[in-house]
């Protein structure tokens, strides 16, 4: 049985809808935040994982490239909310669920608007509501099913969209990742399940209407925005503008000491 570690938020579908179904697969479901934990414990075979902690696993792993989660502008659900301009921004509560966004979101205030910010964490997720911070962090569904009342924070920005002004790049949120050092058994597991991956990828990608039709409302959306997210917004294919855009993320994060190194892990050995 080939466990593969997943995320139910509905902009994951694309990737992993049908898996469920597919004979010899254990789909294990988490917040991208604790995947890696699960992938470097062995509890999974390879796991869709924040891509920062690509560098800051406690195991070295790969890139397995057979998709990724990202945008190549906004994004709808990874969004930064303040109760000052971004300039003044000194405290930050980021959401737990994922290690990217608050890196994303620290790397945007320092480096684009000069903020001195210091980042605590807050799960809104498990019932919080105001962290009482200046500005707060929040990735997912819950942006949709959850989001703030208007006028209780002034100003939004969508960390995606903020990217790509300041980039020209596509921005990548997760990949999935394996274990770098592997047993015969457990490679062989992982080349199986990468196959399945990229096929069924490929194969959602032709059926964006019926996931929306059958699992917006279970996840909070009105369909109509559900497949504008899913079929415009979002980018589901690890191609070579998306590596640019990861790489510059990687370099830019180091710079100012949010990763230990900027080199991007190398893919797979197939």
């Amino acid at each position: 049985m080939t466990r593969v570690g997943v995320v139910r938020y509905i902009n994951t579908l694309p990737l992993i809808y049908g898996l469920g179904r597919v004979k010899g697969m254990a789909l294990v479901p988490d917040v991208p935040s604790r995947l890696v934990d699960r992938l470097s414990e062995g509890d999974v075979d390879l796991a869709l994982c924040s891509v920062v902690d690509a560098v800051r696993a406690p195991v070295p792993v790969r890139i397995v490239p057979v998709g990724m989660l990202g945008c190549s502008g906004p994004t709808l659900t990874v969004r930064l909310y303040s109760r000052v301009p971004w300039e003044r921004v000194r405290t930050l509560a980021a959401d737990t669920d994922s290690h990217t966004s608050r890196a994303l979101a620290e790397l945007v205030l320092r480096r684009r608007f000069g903020a001195d910010v210091q980042v605590v964490d807050f799960a809104r997720a498990s019932g919080g509501r105001d962290p009482g911070t200046d500005a707060m962090l929040m990735i997912g569904d819950k942006v949709i099913a959850d989001a703030p009342a208007a006028g209780t924070w002034p100003h939004e920005m969508d960390l995606g969209e903020a990217w790509h002004a300041w980039t020209g790049l596509p921005f990548v949120f997760a990949t999935w990742l394996a274990r770098d050092r592997m047993d015969e058994s457990a490679a062989a597991r992982v080349r199986t399940a990468a196959r399945v991956l990229d096929h069924q990828r490929r194969h959602n990608r032709e059926r964006i209407d019926a996931i929306v039709a059958r699992e917006a409302a279970p996840h909070g959306w009105p369909a109509g925005v559900a497949r504008h997210y899913l079929a415009d917004l979002l980018r589901f294919d690890l191609d070579a503008r998306a590596r640019e855009g990861l790489a510059r993320f990687f370099a830019e994060c180091a710079a100012v000491g949010l990763l230990p190194r900027a080199e991007v892990p190398a893919d797979l050995d197939w």
